[in-house]
């Protein structure tokens, strides 16, 4: 078979077309693959009984872009490209697709075929699937949820020609069993959501549990590309973010703040990274922040940082950190309210339901005012105070209104920010409370701090997507709200270089417009 077949089938403008087909299941660019097959020790290329798996095959990219690597670096073991591309695709390189359209994909791209049991094939199977296999699963529902990976019965409970999308390698209780082997580098980038049933656009992260699974294989190195957000952990995340940044064997981090960066045209809220996994070698973690203007931060690290549960993406800030800190003041966190704050969000079976009282646009004899949606001109109405179901201390009180989507990239940005709400106010789970407080000008000062820079920088090295939840705020110290705060004090106060400053004032997580709102 030539040279010129295998060279035409491996078309990198072909996979970036690909990269940019989809927001959910997202295909991975070549070049990004190969920027985490760099991370490998690369002598494994030219090994013939490396074994190389990708659990989650779209378009075999990973698979091809390995095949480009052992066909160069096993020539002096197998002279005869025929004999070579044999034992490459029968011994090395394994696939699980995600879906029966995917296991196609990724054929065609590996074999030349989608059926490598063709004559078009690159090297003959027996069968039609060859070492990429498919097969469909159905999801175990108990409660209402799939046992393995938590999808909602109900909406994931179709029919036979619908996908399940329940994934081979987590809907297994020992995946050893899919191939029956080990394999010494397990590599890819896994589905990384599915619907959870709830409201709008709500869903669960399952990237996690391809991860999980895949270290129960036991690789000697594990590399995939998943979103950042278990940095911070959250929405099913904090187990799983525990034990990754305890787990010394994870040797290498790239990180991508702006996912497009990886997939150009894909948002995916607060980045993605690929990380590199070494088995059989414990030590600090290198750690790699690009950014868009194509400057890299490199660091040598633990990931954890000492005395703090907290993963700092950018080294730079740790000692601006650390100078807050020794002021050892109490945290803001200690004047805001539980998420949720006046019970709207009701846990109903395996989930939460928003339940929204009775409320009228205008005001009636013993109401109060209603905040109930994230947008302010759209969203205030009056309703009965008997809804409370928890927060009673702060209805009469002045309080401020943090929205839980607060700093959402550009989107009016003018009506997603924190507000002063009067006595005889409440709020849905779209807002936390910060308070109470006795008076206007009280309130007032604290809008003062939380519109400052240094607020918000503090707030970004937790807050790495559009959530603001309670726990976001942790870093933030208290400040002595019987007067308004500025930068240029809060610089003062805690003892910041010129270089310090400049971070703050410039960096991306504190992209604030000249209203001192927040730009996500």
């Amino acid at each position: 078979m030539s040279n010129g077949l295998f060279d035409n089938v491996y078309n990198p403008d072909v996979l970036s077309c690909l990269a940019n087909l989809s927001n959910d299941e997202v295909f991975t660019p070549p070049e990004v693959v190969n920027q985490m097959l760099d991370m490998l020790p690369q002598e494994l290329f030219s090994n013939p009984d490396t074994t190389f798996l990708d659990p989650a095959c779209k378009t075999g990219v990973f698979l091809r872009e390995i095949a480009k690597r052992l066909i160069v670096g096993l020539e002096p073991q197998f002279p005869d490209l025929q004999e070579r591309l044999d034992h490459i695709f029968h011994h090395q390189l394994y696939g699980i697709a995600i879906t029966e359209l995917t296991s196609l994909l990724s054929r065609r791209g590996v074999y030349c075929s989608k059926y490598p049991n063709s004559q078009f094939s690159v090297s003959l199977f027996d069968d039609a699937q060859g070492n990429i296999r498919f097969k469909k699963l159905k999801h175990t529902w108990s409660n209402g949820n799939c046992i393995f990976c938590g999808a909602n019965q109900k909406e994931y409970d179709r029919a036979d020609e619908l996908e399940s999308h329940a994934y081979e390698l987590i809907h297994m209780s020992k995946p050893e069993e899919i191939f029956k082997m080990k394999f010494d580098v397990i590599i890819s980038n896994p589905p990384y959501q599915l619907s959870d049933g709830g409201h709008g656009a709500s869903a669960m992260p399952i990237y996690q549990k391809f991860i999980r699974q895949a270290k129960k294989l036991s690789p000697r190195y594990l590399t995939m590309i998943v979103p950042s957000r278990w940095f911070t952990g959250g929405r099913g995340l904090d187990d799983f973010r525990d034990e990754m940044l305890h787990d010394r064997r994870i040797r290498i981090i790239h990180d991508y703040p702006d996912a497009s960066m990886c997939f150009p045209g894909v948002e995916i809220k607060g980045g993605v990274s690929y990380f590199l996994w070494d088995r059989d070698n414990e030590g600090a973690c290198s750690v790699s922040t690009h950014y868009p203007d194509n400057s890299v931060l490199n660091s040598e690290r633990e990931l954890l940082e000492k005395d703090m549960n907290i993963f700092i993406r950018d080294s730079r800030q740790i000692e601006i950190l650390h100078k807050v800190q020794a002021k050892e003041e109490k945290l803001f966190g200690c004047i805001m309210s539980a998420n949720d704050p006046f019970g709207y969000d009701v846990r109903v079976e395996n989930s939460y339901v928003r339940v929204r009282p009775t409320y009228e646009l205008e005001p009636f004899n013993g109401a109060c005012e209603f905040y109930y949606f994230g947008w302010r001109d759209k969203g205030v109405g009056y309703t009965k105070r008997d809804t409370v179901r928890k927060g009673e201390e702060y209805i009469d009180k002045y309080k401020v209104f943090v929205p839980r989507a607060w700093g959402v990239g550009n989107v009016n940005k003018d009506k997603v920010n924190p507000f002063i709400g009067k006595p005889n106010s409440v709020c849905t789970e779209t807002y936390s409370a910060i308070g109470p407080f006795d008076t206007l000008e009280e309130a007032e000062n604290v809008m003062s701090y939380i519109n400052t820079k240094f607020f918000h920088f503090l707030v970004s090295i937790v807050k790495i997507t559009q959530a603001a939840a309670k726990h976001v705020y942790k870093l933030v110290p208290m400040q002595d709200f019987s007067k308004p705060w500025t930068d240029t004090e809060l610089y003062e106060k805690y003892g910041f270089t010129k270089e310090e400053i400049s971070l703050i004032e410039t960096s991306v997580w504190a992209d604030i417009n000249a209203g001192g709102d927040i730009n996500g």
